[in-house]
């Protein structure tokens, strides 16, 4: 957060209007920019990506071609230096205290791999692309390419011996207890789960705004999925 608003109150400091100096003799009329306008351009990218993770992309609605002055970035940088340095109070005096999920913590295969898709409202999009990346990662840590998907995680997670050219993960060693027995038994139906009522789906769905929050809990399912796949040994044979 630190460095957020020290880059916008940089970006605010350039584009600022002052008075010439007129110690030299010469007489001005008006104001200008403190800075120039290469340092304000530089300075206002930085900060576009800022309200971009603050807000999405709506705050760019009805940007105008031309920013006279810089105004609008200017009352959109402030904002955005206010909500940063205020949302926690913010949550505190009108949100009821729950925890906000924080996307950039997923597991990477759900997250960085449709975070561009995120950021520019293509929810849907974003969620297959995270079932996309992870099912690829289990293919390429087991080595199977001819299976996919619900089939690849049932035989995966399967508590049966590996055999011949179907290696199995093991999330927890097995001890012969039934907790280990449970833990494969779940993570195969979860799996199942959310490839047939997430993955499958969304495919055919368009999204709208309002989908955002119901598909960042979609992302998190993936990222359960993914962290179980990344911290389990493969048993071969």
């Amino acid at each position: 957060m630190r460095w957020a608003t020290q880059e916008i109150d940089a970006f605010l400091h350039v584009t600022d209007q002052v008075v010439p100096d007129s110690s030299g003799g010469m007489v001005y009329l008006g104001t200008v920019m403190r800075g120039s306008g290469k340092e304000a351009s530089e300075r206002a990218y930085v900060v576009e990506q800022i309200l971009d993770q603050l807000w999405g992309q709506s705050w760019r609605a009805d940007k105008p071609s031309q920013d006279t002055e810089w105004s609008r970035l200017r009352d959109q940088a402030s904002r955005g230096k206010t909500a940063l340095l205020r949302q926690q109070e913010i949550r505190e005096k009108l949100g009821n205290g729950a925890p906000d999920m924080d996307a950039g913590k997923l597991h990477p295969w759900a997250w960085e791999t449709g975070s561009s898709l995120w950021r520019s409202s293509h929810f849907n999009q974003a969620v297959m692309a995270a079932a996309t990346r992870v099912n690829a990662e289990a293919q390429a840590k087991l080595g199977r390419m001819d299976v996919s998907e619900t089939r690849l995680f049932n035989e995966a997670f399967n508590t049966d011996p590996p055999k011949a050219g179907c290696p199995r993960l093991r999330i927890v060693p097995d001890d012969g207890s039934q907790t280990y027995r449970d833990i494969h038994r779940g993570a195969r139906a979860f799996a199942e789960g959310i490839y047939a009522a997430l993955r499958n789906p969304t495919a055919h769905q368009v999204a709208t705004p309002g989908d955002e929050h119901l598909a960042l809990e979609h992302l998190a399912a993936f990222s359960i999925l993914a962290r179980w796949i990344d911290e389990a040994t493969v048993e071969t044979v």
